[in-house]
């Protein structure tokens, strides 16, 4: 995983939508978008939900979005 995806993945897991994440980050909401398709690809999952709890089973804890 790119840094940026592994934050994005972080604000996932933190409860936050597309459009605060992209806002924490200073992005796009499209590039929020593009990176969730990454990560949801690499992790072999189908939905956000799915992304939140494999960050959780990584060992992350909510609130960690540097």
């Amino acid at each position: 995983m790119t840094p940026t995806q592994i934050k994005v993945l972080r604000c996932v897991h933190s409860g936050l939508l597309n459009k605060q994440i992209a806002y924490e980050l200073g992005m796009a909401e499209a590039t929020v978008k593009v990176h969730m398709t990454a990560l949801m690809r690499k992790l072999n999952v189908r939905n956000r939900t799915q992304v939140a709890v494999a960050a959780g089973n990584m060992g992350w804890r909510s609130g960690s979005a540097d």
